[in-house]
């Protein structure tokens, strides 16, 4: 027996607020994963696994809000935490690969394909597995061709997103970048789900079906804790309150990766305040 599936059973609400938990959480690692750029080679490990528990946590939410309005009419349906925390974990450590690849590497060439589709791939496991993480009488089957499409989706959104935040330009780039992986993101959960085929067993009872908010909800609070957390970290840092960072003191430490020092080239001159390069030349012997 095929089951009818309602994605929307609190219309718009969980699907915007799906996607600004998206946005935020690809806001807040975006702008991680630039501080690292811009930092000695010691504190860039802190701020790119700030900026991946910052992303992965993001996704996450969003899929879980997104699911708070997911109903199977004939069955009620519940989760199974360690799964639904498993895929929390999973979204965390493989964004975190994608990010420490871009971190180190540059947010070019082969380090940028290979650290996007590594962060691609984690979003879309974490749907996936979340997806298992699903307990109802019946059983979940996909169309291939829309999870491939799902797939693809998510690792270009991804590989988008990092190679934005590579460009160190600004908050309102790393604004744009985050709205954008936000679509992408909530555009990836919603393939996924128009992939999905609900086959029940004997035991679904006509009438069953609920919104699983009630259930969700005590997991969100520490993601959604976190990410409060994450975001009081970025707003008190000096360097990231600003539209452009201080980047000057930094390029000529030790530990910068070379993406970051190119990224820099497209500083304007306003960024010296007038100071003359006094160090940088020897006197003329006068003449004889």
């Amino acid at each position: 027996m095929q089951g009818t599936v309602d994605g929307f059973s609190y219309g718009a609400v969980t699907p915007v607020v799906a996607y600004l938990m998206a946005c935020l959480g690809g806001a807040l690692g975006l702008r991680c994963t630039t501080r690292s750029l811009l930092v000695t080679h010691a504190r860039r490990p802190a701020w790119l696994a700030l900026g991946s528990a910052a992303i992965g946590s993001g996704i996450w939410t969003m899929h879980f809000v997104a699911m708070m309005g997911f109903t199977i009419e004939e069955a009620p349906i519940h989760y199974d935490r360690p799964l639904t925390y498993a895929s929390l974990g999973l979204a965390i450590v493989m964004v975190g690969i994608g990010i420490f690849i871009v971190g180190y590497r540059g947010a070019t060439g082969t380090p940028l394909f290979t650290g996007g589709t590594i962060t691609g791939l984690g979003v879309a496991s974490m749907h996936y597995l979340g997806m298992a993480g699903v307990r109802f009488h019946g059983r979940f089957t996909y169309n291939t061709l829309t999870v491939a499409a799902s797939v693809v989706i998510a690792v270009v959104a991804a590989t988008a997103a990092l190679w934005a935040a590579g460009q160190v330009r600004g908050f309102l780039w790393s604004v744009g970048a985050s709205l954008v992986m936000g679509l992408a993101v909530s555009g990836m959960h919603y393939t996924g789900m128009s992939a999905l085929t609900v086959h029940l067993d004997g035991a679904a009872h006509a009438g069953g079906g609920a919104p699983a908010a009630s259930a969700l909800a005590p997991m969100l609070i520490g993601p959604l804790a976190f990410l409060l957390l994450a975001g009081v970290v970025v707003i008190v840092d000096p360097l990231m309150v600003v539209g452009r960072p201080q980047r000057t003191p930094v390029e000529h430490k030790p530990g910068v990766p070379a993406a970051a020092v190119t990224a820099h080239t497209d500083r304007r001159p306003a960024l010296h305040e007038g100071r003359r390069p006094v160090h940088h030349h020897s006197r003329t012997p006068q003449n004889r």
